[in-house]
């Protein structure tokens, strides 16, 4: 047991929890903070931290046997698309199976992170300790941060502004009831907010502002889970599969544009869809109104780039997230526009003792590719593969970034991090089978040597499991 890496991991999130089993299950020693008192990060609802987005409707928009972890299915009377308590239940019950609960250390910040010149991780805590590791693991999340509009519209706004990130239901933060409401954005959040508020007895009335169109997928086709029946194997073309989607989409469900709606730039999965299965209903039923994008705030209202205005109480920005890592120094690591190239998603090629975790936007769920990460860099840390050089690193990153931004059609915030779910999970099977076939060519030695207990003697290592 000296003899392997002692590890940090930042967050017990949805990612950092299958990261603590996969380095338990080898027998490495880690530290795991977390800044709540809870696990479960994002679907969290109302946890200590305020960091989760999670609202009193919010269901999954994948389905469940594409969301649970390999190593622990969810029960089979799970629904297809249950309500984050049935999440947070399914969290709980992973980490008291696995007995992982007691290895993460509860309300304890990472308050900064630095890597000395020896490799040694310095991390200092918010109980004021400064503990020693020799490899780190970020999986703090990305969407916890919220993204405002930058630049603002030009104008005031007399009424109320919120962001989807504080928004919990109809009446908290904001009495949302009998007022006039303003949705921005395209996204999940802004269709389910825009939806529920559009319900009898809610907001008088309800505004979409869109200024660019989106692909709209159901949760059903069929009477089938669409993720389910629109997953294609890693060897389709992307653009066949954007074909077939899109076919069996549109005919089960309508086009955006015939509901209002701004008329998608860009083919089926060349960007993120929304998934709702309302939208269309509250659209056609007049329950929601469609309107193009913002030109300016006209104090009591807005006007849209098509010179209406329309006076208005509440304004909720759906407007994203942003990737930040309050504990790097924004020298060392930082994802301005949200943009951080890494390898595979995962490694800076110049750090080997860094990893990022869930870190990625793929077409289906992160958790499962949460889990697979964790398993390559649990394998990695005990020597058990080996990954490929920094130079073989660095131009697999750019063949695939190259790949990424032709196929997306902007380099919004939110197209910087994409991934094919089954292609994904195909590359980093491939490289496990790789590393260990190279580890077993070279020899089993750890790549990332234990030395962090030296520096830090008096503080006693905490065996995993």
């Amino acid at each position: 047991m000296s003899d392997l890496p002692r590890v940090c991991v930042i967050g017990a999130g949805s990612s950092g929890m299958p990261v603590i089993k996969a380095l338990a299950d080898r027998g490495i020693p880690y530290d795991c903070f977390e800044k709540s008192d809870q696990i479960g990060g994002n679907w969290c609802f109302r946890n200590a931290n305020r960091m989760s987005a999670a609202y009193e409707s919010l269901h999954i928009n994948t389905d469940c046997r594409l969301m649970e972890y390999a190593d622990y299915p969810m029960p089979p009377d799970t629904p297809d698309y249950p309500g984050h308590r049935v999440i947070m239940d399914y969290f709980n019950d992973y980490v008291d199976h696995f007995d992982l609960r007691e290895s993460i250390s509860f309300e304890t910040a990472v308050e900064h992170a630095e890597r000395r010149p020896d490799g040694i991780w310095s991390v200092q805590l918010s109980t004021g300790e400064t503990r020693h590791y020799d490899a780190l693991v970020v999986a703090n999340g990305h969407h916890w941060d919220p993204h405002w509009p930058e630049p603002a519209y030009p104008g005031d706004f007399a009424g109320e502004q919120i962001h989807s990130h504080s928004y919990i239901g109809p009446e908290e933060p904001v009495d949302c009831r009998g007022k006039r409401v303003l949705v921005v954005g395209m996204g999940n959040s802004a269709m389910d907010i825009a939806c529920e508020l559009s319900r009898p007895g809610l907001a008088e009335k309800v505004l979409l502002s869109a200024r660019h169109g989106v692909w709209i997928v159901p949760k059903y086709v069929f009477g089938i889970p669409t993720t389910r029946l629109t997953a294609m194997p890693h060897w389709i073309p992307w653009r066949v599969n954007s074909w077939l989607t899109r076919l069996i989409v549109t005919s089960q469900v309508g086009k955006p544009w015939k509901f209002g709606l701004p008329k998608p730039d860009h083919r089926m999965l060349q960007a993120h869809p929304t998934i709702s299965q309302e939208i269309f209903i509250r659209l056609g039923s007049g329950d929601i109104h469609p309107r193009p994008g913002i030109r300016c705030l006209t104090g009591s209202g807005v006007e849209f780039d098509d010179a209406t205005e329309e006076p208005v109480d509440l304004i909720i920005w759906c407007t994203g997230y942003k990737v930040s890592f309050p504990f790097f120094d924004p020298g060392f690591i930082s994802a301005p526009g949200n943009d951080l190239p890494l390898w595979e998603r995962m490694v800076k090629p110049e750090i080997d003792n860094l990893f990022f975790v869930g870190l990625l936007q793929p077409l289906g769920a992160i958790m499962p590719v949460a889990e697979a990460q964790g398993r390559l860099i649990g394998d990695y840390l005990a020597g058990r593969v080996r990954l490929p050089s920094p130079e073989r690193m660095r131009a697999t990153m750019e063949k695939e970034r190259r790949a990424m931004f032709s196929r997306y059609h902007d380099r919004a915030p939110r197209h910087t991090m994409q991934v094919d779910y089954a292609a994904y999970f195909w590359r980093l099977d491939r490289l496990r089978r790789q590393g260990a076939a190279a580890a077993r060519k070279q020899g089993y030695g750890l790549p990332v040597p234990a030395r962090a207990q030296n520096a830090q003697p008096e503080l006693p290592r905490r065996a995993a499991g």
